[in-house]
C-alpha cells in the first residue's frame, strides 16, 4: 500500500486510482498514439476505406478508454505534392479517433499518414497508394488531360493556365482541375474545355481570341462556363477555337475565325458560341488548327476553314466559310482534324486521311498532299483514329495501336525516332481502347483503364513524374 504520495514522480500524479482501503495508486497515463485501422489503397478524391482509426495508448500499451484528446492527421509522406482533405482533427471517443472522410486529391505510391496529439507521441501509418481511373484522355500541345467518372486531371506545361488548377505551375503528374466536376475533357494548344455530367461546357486557359467562349478575352486559370446555357453532347478544342455539338445535333463554334474555322459564313472572331451555318445535324465535331470537321447524323463528313493543303477533303485548296462535304460516297463514324490535314474512320473500319502530308501523316506511303480522302495503307481495321501535329495514331478493333508520320522524340511509340510513312505497330504489347495524338507526344488508355504516354516529355506531359522522353508507352502515375 502506498502512503507517501509526495515520493511519486510528478507526472504520475496526473491520474490516481483509489484502492479499497482509501489509498490511491497512479493510473497508467496516456503516452502515445497508434493506428489500429491502417489506411488502404484508394481512388483519388474518394474517402479512404476502411476509415483510418487511431488509438491512444497508456504506458502499458493498453488502450486508454478514458482519453478524449483531439487527434490530428497529416501526410507524413507525400510523393506527388497532394492535398489531404476531409475532417483531419477528431476528438477521441473512449480513446479512439476515427477519420471517416479523409481523401487525397492526387495519385501516387508511398503516401503515409502522421497522427499527432498534444503531449502524446505521434504515430505513422503504413504506406499506401492513391490510384486514378481515367476513362478519357486528350493530348494537347505540351500537356495532357484526362477525366474519371467524376473529375478532370491535367499534367504538363501550364504556362497559359491550361491545367486549370488556378496556377501557371507545370505539373509532372496528374493534378486535379479546380472548381467543377467534369466527365470529359479536350486539350488543345493552350486552352482546355470539358463537359459536366449535366451537359454543360466549361473552358479555361489563355483566351487570346475568345476560345474560352465566356464572352470575354480574359485569361481563365480555372474552368468557367461557356456562354449561352447550351447543353453539349460533345466538345472539341482546336488551336485558337472550340466547337461542340449540342443536344439535338446542332453544331456551335467560338474563338478565332480568320480562316472561317467557325463555319458561320464569316471570318469574325466570336467570344461566345455561334451556330455553324447550313442547318446540318452532327454527332461529332473535331476542331483542328485552322479548320474544323464534323460527322452528320447520316455519316457524312463535312469540313470548313483553311484549305491550303486540301485539309477539307473537297478536292480543292479553296478555304470554306461554311461546311463543305468531303466525299458523299464514304460513310464515316469518326473524324479528327489537325494541322492542315484530317483523318476519318468509316462505319466499316477503313481509315482515310487527306490534306498536308510532308511527314507522312496521311499514312499512304508518300509525302504528297492529298486533296481528297486517301486510304491509309496496310488494310488495318481501325476503330478509332487521332490526328496530331505531324503524326497520326489509331487503334484497331483488336485493340492494337498503330502510329505513322513524323517521329521526333519517339511520338510514334515504336522504340525509334525514325519517321514512318505507313502505320507502324506501337511497341510494348499494350491493348488500347483509345489513343490521342498531341503536338509531340501520344497517350492512350488500355483495356484496364491504365494510361500510357510516349514521346516528348520536357514539360512533364507524359505524366510519369519525370521530364525524360519515352520511345515506347510508359504508364503515367495513376
Amino acid at each position: 500500500m502506498l502512503t507517501h504520495l509526495k515520493r511519486l514522480p510528478p507526472l504520475a500524479l496526473v491520474s490516481l486510482i483509489a484502492c479499497g482501503d482509501g489509498a490511491t495508486i497512479p493510473r497508467p497515463r496516456a503516452t502515445k498514439l497508434a493506428f489500429v485501422v491502417q489506411p488502404a489503397d484508394a481512388e483519388s478524391g474518394v474517402p479512404l476505406s476502411p476509415a483510418p482509426r487511431v488509438v491512444i495508448l497508456d504506458q502499458l500499451a493498453h488502450a486508454d478508454t478514458t482519453a478524449t484528446s483531439a487527434v490530428t492527421v497529416t501526410l507524413a509522406a507525400n510523393p506527388t505534392d497532394a492535398t489531404l482533405s476531409g475532417t483531419t482533427t477528431v476528438t477521441a471517443i473512449a480513446g479512439v479517433a476515427t477519420f471517416s472522410d479523409l481523401h487525397i486529391d492526387r495519385p501516387g505510391s508511398g503516401f503515409a499518414l502522421l497522427a499527432a496529439a498534444p503531449e502524446l507521441s505521434s504515430a505513422t501509418s503504413v504506406a499506401f497508394r492513391i490510384t486514378l481511373t481515367l476513362l478519357h484522355v486528350s493530348a494537347g500541345g505540351e500537356y495532357t488531360c484526362g477525366a474519371t467518372a467524376a473529375r478532370a486531371f491535367c499534367w504538363g506545361s501550364n504556362s497559359g493556365a491550361q491545367l486549370g488548377d488556378g496556377t501557371i505551375v507545370s505539373r509532372l503528374t496528374p493534378t486535379p482541375v479546380a472548381g467543377i466536376s467534369l466527365v470529359e475533357v479536350t486539350a488543345a494548344s493552350e486552352h482546355t474545355c470539358g463537359l459536366t455530367s449535366t451537359a454543360s461546357s466549361y473552358c479555361w486557359g489563355p483566351n487570346l481570341e475568345g476560345e474560352i467562349g465566356d464572352g470575354t478575352l480574359e485569361q481563365r486559370f480555372t474552368p468557367v462556363p461557356v456562354a449561352g446555357n447550351l447543353r453539349f453532347s460533345q466538345v472539341s478544342a482546336g488551336a485558337l477555337h472550340t466547337c461542340g455539338v449540342v443536344e439535338g445535333g446542332e453544331a456551335y463554334c467560338w474563338g478565332g475565325n480568320a480562316h472561317g474555322q467557325l463555319g458561320d459564313s464569316s471570318t469574325t472572331a466570336r467570344f461566345s458560341p455561334v451556330p455553324v451555318a447550313g442547318g446540318l445535324r452532327f454527332v461529332q465535331v473535331s476542331a483542328g488548327t485552322y479548320h474544323t470537321c464534323g460527322i452528320t447524323v447520316d455519316g457524312l463528313a463535312y469540313c470548313w476553314g483553311s484549305n491550303s493543303y486540301g485539309g477539307l477533303g473537297d478536292g480543292t485548296t479553296d478555304s470554306r466559310l461554311t461546311p463543305t462535304i468531303v466525299d458523299s460516297t464514304l460513310v464515316f463514324r469518326e473524324v479528327s482534324a489537325a494541322e492542315e490535314y484530317s483523318c476519318g474512320v468509316t462505319t466499316v473500319n477503313t481509315t482515310y486521311c487527306w490534306g498536308f502530308n510532308a511527314n507522312g501523316q496521311l499514312g499512304n506511303g508518300t509525302t504528297d498532299p492529298q486533296l481528297e480522302p486517301t486510304l491509309v495503307t496496310g488494310g488495318l481495321n481501325l476503330a478509332h483514329v487521332s490526328a496530331g501535329s505531324g503524326h497520326t495514331c489509331g487503334v484497331t478493333v483488336e485493340h492494337a495501336a498503330y502510329c505513322w508520320g513524323f517521329n521526333g522524340y519517339g511520338r510514334l511509340g515504336d522504340g525509334t525516332t525514325d519517321p514512318r510513312l505507313v502505320p507502324t505497330l506501337v511497341a510494348g504489347g499494350v491493348n488500347f481502347d483509345i489513343v490521342t495524338a498531341g503536338f509531340a507526344h501520344t497517350c492512350g488508355i488500355n483495356t484496364d483503364h491504365v494510361v500510357y504516354c510516349w514521346g516528348w516529355n520536357e514539360r512533364g506531359q507524359l505524366g510519369d513524374g519525370t521530364t525524360g522522353q519515352r520511345l515506347i508507352p510508359t504508364a503515367i502515375i495513376q
